[in-house]
């Protein structure tokens, strides 16, 4: 009786083992290629990653089946299947996978940027919406940005009266001081580059505490992959990470502490002086979400409210400040487009400096941003997603949990879609007739698409605007041969920071009064 037992469960085991073999069989999993034990094809990769990733695209295919260690990974490297991964299957891929990095840099994947989708990040989306990218919003602060740019253009030209014919500039701070200006006062109410001592203390410090945080996101982390490490104690890098984040929150949970007192000061001369405060001054980010803490404590607690300022520090400081500098240096190293360019500010805008109503009727400029972020996408990668439910791409099976990468660099060069792609041709984006695939991912698709792209291509086009109007740039010639190769991080820097040789001309010097 028992052997029969035996037998008939090891039959039903057997064609157990068969059919779920019969059916994985019949799924059409995407194409994959030869992997190694336990680390899959973790060996494949190397900096920087996006094009390590695009050249195993080129050689097997845009849509690629890989394994990191433990995880599945989608690999899309096509216009076409992007689409259909952020648009048709925008739901499916909605959620984010639960690195280290959003464990400890995003509050336990409270942020906007690592929570996954849900009444929690639905929140969050349309706070930042409409407390801070709304056009309303974005029309109320263009004063702020067209203040920052003059104090730019001060700075450069102060930095650049050192010899007679013009001083060399290191573009990247500059551009880092404008950006971090503008966003700390949409979210601080204060500007923190100036000529204060103490104050230029505390930039530095966050400036670097930005460029760590992209460099240490935009890294392998292994132990993400290969969950045993953190067993041995082989995770080195979650102490950088665990490091990282308590200077990141001392910083952020001082802005806090410090418009709390502001508001509670506020509030009590307010009280004194029987008199509304509303209307007084404009409100800051900061602001607004302390005001909705009084509210509901539970759902905007310091930690959610830190979570926001962060991502809105991080993100909009570091990434307009690097398409700027990508932006003027492949000006300078095409004199035909920098002549373009300056000429239609001059056509458009004449003896005045730019102002961002001018943006509308300078298209070659908005041209240049364009080819700027296809040529040199400062998010080569888009953040990953991952599948809460399976779905199909291009045809192929893909099963819930796969990690999602898109690689927007090798879409941006595909040859198959861009004509002449490697090629730096603003007047790509002036021609009327554009094939289907023609289109940036920049700034992400569907519901996880990034909200700040108005606020991005403003600061972009006035700066740049200015830049090419009110001084005289050294182009060409030697700057032919200035490297232009990609840095690691998250958010592709330049490899080297750009140094360029300007002087003021004669309309900056008349607006400020320079000799």
């Amino acid at each position: 009786m028992a052997i029969d037992t035996y037998f008939f469960l090891g039959l039903a085991f057997f064609f157990l083992f068969l059919f779920v073999r019969g059916f994985r069989r019949h799924r059409n999993f995407p194409p994959s290629l030869g992997s190694l034990p336990i680390i899959g094809h973790l060996h494949l990769l190397k900096k920087p990653l996006h094009q390590s990733l695009a050249n195993i695209s080129s050689r097997h295919g845009p849509i690629l089946s890989l394994r990191f260690g433990s995880r599945r990974v989608l690999l899309v490297s096509s216009a076409a299947a992007a689409e259909e991964c952020l648009s048709k299957n925008d739901l499916a891929f909605a959620n984010r996978p639960r690195f280290l990095a959003g464990k400890h840099l995003g509050y336990d994947y409270t942020t906007i940027t690592w929570a996954s989708y849900g009444s929690h990040w639905r929140n969050l989306r349309r706070l930042v919406t409409f407390e801070i990218f709304s056009a309303s919003r974005l029309v109320s602060f263009s004063g702020i940005r067209e203040d920052e740019v003059g104090a730019m253009l001060r700075s450069i030209a102060k930095d650049s009266q050192i010899g007679a014919g013009g001083g060399v500039v290191e573009m990247r701070k500059r551009f880092f001081e404008l950006s971090f200006n503008i966003m700390m006062q949409m979210v601080a109410g204060k500007r923190f580059y100036s000529d204060d001592a103490c104050m230029k203390d505390e930039c530095t410090r966050f400036h670097d505490i930005v460029t760590e945080t992209f460099a240490v996101s935009g890294s392998t982390n292994l132990s993400d992959f290969l969950p045993f490490l953190r067993w041995f104690g082989l995770n080195g890098s979650e102490k950088k990470l665990k490091r990282l984040q308590e200077k990141k929150d001392s910083f952020i949970q001082d802005l806090v502490d410090e418009r709390r007192k502001e508001c509670s000061r506020r509030s009590s001369r307010a009280d004194e002086e029987g008199e509304e405060t509303s209307g007084k001054s404009r409100k800051c980010l900061i602001d607004t979400l302390l005001a909705l803490q009084r509210t509901n404590p539970e759902e905007h607690s310091d930690k959610i409210i830190k979570g926001i300022i962060v991502v809105m520090l991080s993100a909009g400081s570091e990434t307009s400040a690097l398409t700027l500098e990508w932006a003027l240096a492949l000006l300078l190293r095409n004199p035909a487009a920098f002549a373009k360019a300056r000429a239609e500010i001059e056509v458009n805008v004449g003896c005045r400096r730019i102002s961002e109503s001018d943006l509308s009727n300078l298209p070659y400029l908005h041209a240049v941003i364009e080819e700027t972020l296809r040529l040199q996408p400062v998010a080569p990668l888009l953040p990953a997603h991952e599948s809460a439910e399976d779905c199909v791409v291009g045809g192929f099976d893909v099963p819930r949990g796969t990690l999602l990468l898109v690689n927007v660099w090798a879409i941006h060069r595909d040859a198959a879609v861009w004509e002449d792609a490697e090629a730096f041709r603003p007047e790509r984006w002036l021609e009327k007739e554009k094939q289907g695939g023609e289109r940036l991912l920049s700034f992400g698709m569907g519901r996880r698409r990034c909200p700040g792209d108005g606020m991005a291509m403003r600061v972009v086009g006035l700066a740049l605007g200015a830049l090419l109007q009110c001084f005289d740039w050294e182009v060409g010639g030697e700057l032919e041969k200035v490297d232009l190769s990609e840095g690691p991080g998250l958010s592709m820097p330049m490899a080297k920071p750009l140094r360029a040789r300007c002087r003021p001309n004669q309309l900056l010097i008349d607006l400020f009064g320079l000799v």
